[in-house]
């Protein structure tokens, strides 16, 4: 029986034990406050390391030995922004953990406390992507994630080398269009990210501007509909890059999500006949899938051969 311990880092950190890809007890979570918005972005990279290092020893239980019923097998982190070789070489949302070699300083503060099991870090939208595909039997699948929150995350599974980060994919060559959080003009997390949003209408929240153009409020809907085209337009370009197929919608504000609207644009887009075999589905956002998808990466890449 395979047991690890998965880890997300998004707004708040989630951690759970896992056994055969099952939840196995509780989920801890830092801060507790689910609406804590940005409460992660001013704790010290080291800092989080600790605080990461704390949750899974607590859950790793004094880890039992070798060959023992127990003992964990892998953990895996799944954290916001570029990540290669265990090193998050950008994080535009944690921007105090560009640079932080997590693998190395994460394996090394377990080790303290007893815990010696392999560490592997992976992009949050990833990680999603790959408990999608382990709780729906996609293993073996493409399977294509979309998180919409203050970033905008793009998962892919199974892994392929590659940046795809597909939140700062252009959408537009407005010069104007300069919210983005990584300072790159045209971005769809530009558009869609909730502190991109915040930033364009300072005078009111994104809830709001959703709301009022539900009302015929003529300058939110504008946006609602340029929102719409701008995710129709970054998932156009990946079916004309790797073809059709089945989109899920997830993240804290994908209740934002039209998906008429959004099918409406992204027919528009996708006029070969070979690739308008798309399907889209919004999934609730939920830790559960994420911290299952942490895990079955971890497992993966522990079980590749060197």
């Amino acid at each position: 029986m395979t047991t690890a311990i998965g880890v997300v880092i998004t707004d708040h950190i989630a951690a759970a034990r896992l056994k055969e890809l099952r939840l196995a007890g509780k989920v801890l979570r830092y801060p507790g406050e689910r609406d804590a918005v940005g409460a992660l972005e001013a704790i010290p990279d080291s800092t989080l390391v600790d605080l990461l290092a704390g949750q899974i020893a607590s859950l790793a239980g004094g880890e039992a030995g070798p060959g023992e019923e127990d003992a964990i097998d892998a953990i895996g982190v799944a954290v916001p922004g570029f990540v290669r070789s265990g090193v998050v070489e950008e994080s535009p949302n944690l921007p105090q953990m560009k640079g932080t070699r997590l693998a190395d300083q994460l394996t090394a503060a377990l080790k303290e406390r007893g815990i010696t099991a392999p560490v592997h870090i992976a992009n949050d939208a990833d990680a999603i992507a790959a408990g999608v595909a382990a709780t729906r039997g996609r293993l073996d699948k493409l399977t294509r994630v979309w998180s919409i929150g203050n970033g905008i995350g793009y998962g892919r599974w199974p892994h392929a080398e590659g940046v795809w980060e597909g939140g700062h994919i252009t959408v537009t060559l407005d010069p104007k269009e300069r919210y983005c959080g990584c300072g790159g003009i045209g971005h769809l997390e530009g558009i869609m990210g909730y502190r991109a949003m915040r930033m364009r209408f300072l005078d009111l929240e994104p809830e709001e501007v959703f709301a009022n153009a539900k009302n015929g409020d003529v300058r939110c809907r504008q946006f609602v509909d340029l929102w719409h085209r701008a995710l129709a337009a970054a998932t156009a370009s990946f079916i004309h890059l790797a073809g059709p197929g089945r989109f899920y919608f997830t993240g804290k504000n994908v209740g934002f999500l039209e998906l008429p609207l959004l099918r409406t644009h992204l027919e528009t887009m996708v006029r070969m006949s070979p690739l308008q075999s798309f399907s889209l589905e919004i999934l609730p956002p939920d830790d559960e899938t994420a911290l299952i998808g942490a895990g079955v990466s971890a497992l993966r890449a522990m079980a590749k051969p060197n």
